[in-house]
Order: C-alpha cells, then structure tokens, then sequence
C-alpha cells in the first residue's frame, strides 16, 4: 500500500526540481526528503529517480506516479476542503488563478450578483491574478483549484503533466492605434490591416517576459520584420493608451481593448488573423468535484461569444 505523504513528496518534488526547494515546501529536512523518496521507491519496486550530473530527475516510472499522485492528492485536498467548509458551516471554496483581462471581464460573473437571490449553494470563490505560467505553477503546487490560461493560434501552448484542460472561447487579435496614423497609412476605419505596412511603425509591445509578447514578435515576423519597440507594459491599457496619444501601434486581444467609444484610438482586424484561445486548467480528476464543476460550468455560461 502507497503512503499517502510520501506521494506528496514526490509530488512536491516534481512540482519543485529539488530537494532542498521540496524540504522548505514541506517543512522538512533535506534528508528527510530523501529518505521518504528512498522508501517509495523500495514500495514500489521501481527507480522514481535518477541522477544528471549534479541533480536529481524524475524517471518514466517516477513521472508516471506522480501523474496519479495528483490526481490522489487533488481528491484529498478537495475533500479536505469540504469538511472544513462544512465544520464551519460554510460552503466549498474554489481558488482561481487567472490573467489580468479574463480576471477583469469574466470572472466577476463567479461572484453572485449582490441585488439577487439564492446562490447559496455556490462555492465560494477566491481570486489570484497571475499571467498563465505562473498560474500553472500555482496549480501544480496546490496553491489554486484552476487556472484559467490562454495560448494563441502562433504560439501554442502545451497542456501541463498531470491535468485536464477545459476550452472557454476564442477571442480574435487586433492592430490597434490612433485614427490619424491609420488616415496617414490609407488604413480606413476598421479596415482589415496588413501588418506588412507597419514595419517602420513604432511598436508598443507586452511585457518581455508573457506569451502576449512572443505572440507580438511572431505576428510581426510572419509579416517579414522584427517589430521597433518605443514601451514595453504588461498592462494592455497601458498600450491602448499611450496608442491613443500616437505613440506607436500595438496587437491587443478583444477581451483587453478598453470601451469601444474611446476617443483617439482605431480598432482593425488583422488581414492575416490571430486568435487568443482561452482555457480552464485543472488537475487530472479534480474536475468532478462539486465546486470545481461549478465553477467551470459557470466560466462557459460567461465566456463570451467567439468573434
């Protein structure tokens, strides 16, 4: 019979990379670790670990383990979660990790409208903002329930070890800039756009380190150029509105644009499309529990239409 800890050990370990990171996580020591890890291994029967150099990896067999690990310590934690809830007298909680414009535009849904009745049963819902690698992160060490992600149709990404993936919506990328830049160039509002004619434009990009600017870097060099950057901001309203003073162009998602009636700023498809695909994401056989069911039910009642 397989120890529940020491199936979190392994857990964490994969989660973590390292021994030392997964004794702090664990609140245990470094030997301690190893020895936990040691003894599943003579449990099992097989080699969960070998060595590279200097560090420690995940063999098929550990990796395998650890797939159905998670999906053990996902039932136990929701479990674990209920009984709390239902010893307090309260309902289930559900934790969401999610990137900043789905978190801004659809995820205030999960809370029940204030001026209504009933939704008593509905778990209750807390909220992490997170852009999607950090919220897988947070997904695989337990910190959320779900992380609602996106990839885009340049730049797919890859479903985690160890989970189940929920698609939402799909949502189209626009070119988006002053009106009078559009006027200069012979771009008529909301006209498709050809991102071909902006190679000498100035840039306004998303944060180096997100998806959104590698989908920039792509989108610009399937047109045949490496995009001039003059700002660089995670935040697309930051984009939008330094667009809106004519400070150069930017690629921004539907759900991100800022009211449609703002002054000083065109909004164009692209010629060549884009699309950002959004997801829920949660661990292998978590989906059923009751709260987390909820939640994602609730998320593809919200989801917008695919444009």
């Amino acid at each position: 019979m397989l120890e529940v800890r020491r199936l979190r050990v392994l857990a964490e370990f994969a989660a973590r990379g390292t021994v030392a990171a997964t004794a702090e996580a664990l609140h245990l020591t470094g030997p301690a670790v190893s020895q936990q890890l040691a003894a599943l291994e003579r449990e099992t029967g097989l080699v969960l670990l070998e060595k590279q150099g200097r560090t420690l990896r995940l063999t098929g067999a550990g990796q395998r383990l650890v797939d159905h690990a998670q999906v053990v310590l996902g039932h136990l934690a929701a479990a674990e979660s209920d009984l709390v809830a239902l010893r307090r007298g309260e309902r289930g909680r559900v934790r969401v990790a999610a990137f900043p414009s789905v978190a801004r535009t659809v995820l205030p849904g999960l809370w029940p409208d204030p001026d209504a009745a009933g939704g008593a049963e509905a778990p209750l819902v807390e909220l992490v903002e997170h852009e999607p690698d950090q919220a897988e992160a947070a997904l695989a060490r337990h910190e959320v329930d779900l992380a609602v992600t996106h990839s885009y149709s340049l730049l797919p990404r890859p479903l985690p070890a160890g989970c189940e993936r929920r698609d939402l919506f799909e949502e189209p990328v626009f070119l988006v800039l002053h009106p009078a830049e559009a006027a200069d160039r012979g771009l008529a509002p909301g006209a498709a756009a050809d991102l071909a004619a902006f190679a000498d434009a100035a840039w306004l990009l998303p944060g180096a380190d997100t998806a959104c600017h590698e989908m920039a870097q792509r989108a610009c060099g399937a047109a045949g150029f490496v995009p001039r950057p003059v700002a660089v901001a995670s935040d697309f309203a930051v984009l939008c509105a330094l667009a809106a003073r004519r400070a150069g162009v930017a690629l921004v998602p539907r759900l991100a644009l800022p009211d449609p009636d703002a002054p000083g700023l065109g909004v164009h498809p692209l010629r060549v499309p884009v699309r950002r695909r959004v997801h829920a994401v949660y661990r292998t056989g978590t989906g059923g529990h009751p709260g987390t069911r909820h939640v994602l039910d609730r998320l593809a009642e919200l989801a917008p239409a695919d444009g």
